[in-house]
This record gives structure tokens, C-alpha cells and sequence, in this order.
């Protein structure tokens, strides 16, 4: 596992690096020392399976309130999307900035996603399909969500919107003086 930085802290790219021969390859999805080893850290207690069949549809974005935050780790199975992470943390500098990368079944990589951040993302092919490992259970009273097409944020979604949600296209805009959670 290689840990790419990101523009914004805690928030990594993690890029597999499997062992090839003639049989295909294999390559470890997790392991808790070499996240303890960068100090990335937080224990595994659900794992979730999503699949969005219509390319241009988007999930998000979404957060769990303290005390249930969480860490994610979203890795693509089938398919690709562009991967989104919003930056909402209470006193940090990048507040509202976000960070995109295109995950797929082919390129190998992995957000690591921290406690403090919205996720969601924009399928590039139909029938994608993510796996999400969580470190906090979700919580119906804790969740919270930011519209996809907030001003404040401005995320460059790279396709036009095929699909979207009635509960995400719900979420409020950002008041002007939000300052995180």
C-alpha cells in the first residue's frame, strides 16, 4: 500500500500495489499496521456495498454528526466514479475545500476519508460499485448531508446529472457563516 497525500490533511489516496504473475494478481485491501505505521488509525465495525446503475448518478454528500463521525475508507469494485471528500472540521484551514479523484476497478487506489469530512461521488460508468468500510456505526440521529451543488463548496462535477436522490437533493445549502462541525 502506497499513502498518497492530498491537498487536504488526513485525507489520502491510498494506491494498491499488487503481486502479479500469471494467474492475476493479489494485493492486501487493509491492514491495521501499515495504517498505524503513518498514524492513521480507527477500527473497522461495518462495511457496506453500493452499486449505482445509471453512469452520471450521484450519492451525496453525506456525514455522520459527532459523537458518531467517522473515518471511511471507499474503494470502487466495478466501474469507476469521481470520489469526493469536503473538508467541514471545525478550526481547520481548508474548511470547505474539497478533493476529487476518479476511483475504478482498474486503477487500484482507495480514499481514506477522516473523521470531519463529507463523501459522496458521480458515477463514470453504469453499474458502478463501491465498498465502504466504517469506523463508527451508521446512526439514523447522527447523519447529516450537504447538497451536492452547494455554492459555498462548488464541486466540478465532471459529467452532467443523470440521478440524484429526493433525501440528497433535500439537503439545505450551507448558511454563508457555516464554520464546520
Amino acid at each position: 500500500m502506497k499513502f498518497n497525500k492530498t491537498n487536504l490533511k488526513d485525507l489520502f489516496v491510498i494506491q494498491f500495489e499488487p503481486f502479479q504473475d500469471e494467474r492475476g494478481h493479489f494485493y492486501r485491501v487493509f491492514c491495521k499496521n501499515e495504517l498505524k505505521e503513518i498514524n492513521l488509525h480507527g477500527e473497522i465495525v461495518q462495511i457496506n456495498q453500493s452499486k449505482t446503475i445509471k453512469k452520471g448518478s450521484i450519492r451525496g454528500m453525506h456525514f455522520q454528526y459527532p459523537p458518531m463521525s467517522e473515518i471511511k475508507m471507499v474503494k470502487c469494485l466495478k466501474g469507476a466514479v469521481y470520489d469526493v471528500a469536503i473538508d467541514i472540521r471545525k478550526g481547520s484551514p481548508t474548511l470547505l475545500h474539497w478533493y476529487g479523484e476518479i476511483l475504478s476497478a482498474e486503477n487500484l487506489k482507495m480514499m481514506y476519508i477522516p473523521k470531519g469530512f463529507a463523501h459522496g461521488f458521480q458515477t463514470l460508468e453504469k453499474n458502478s460499485e463501491l465498498l465502504y468500510s466504517h469506523t463508527e456505526y451508521y446512526s439514523p440521529k447522527h447523519e447529516g448531508g450537504i447538497k451536492y451543488d452547494d455554492p459555498l463548496i462548488n464541486i466540478q462535477w465532471p459529467l452532467k446529472i443523470a440521478d440524484i436522490s429526493k433525501k440528497d437533493k433535500s439537503y439545505e445549502l450551507l448558511p454563508n457563516d457555516f464554520n464546520g462541525i
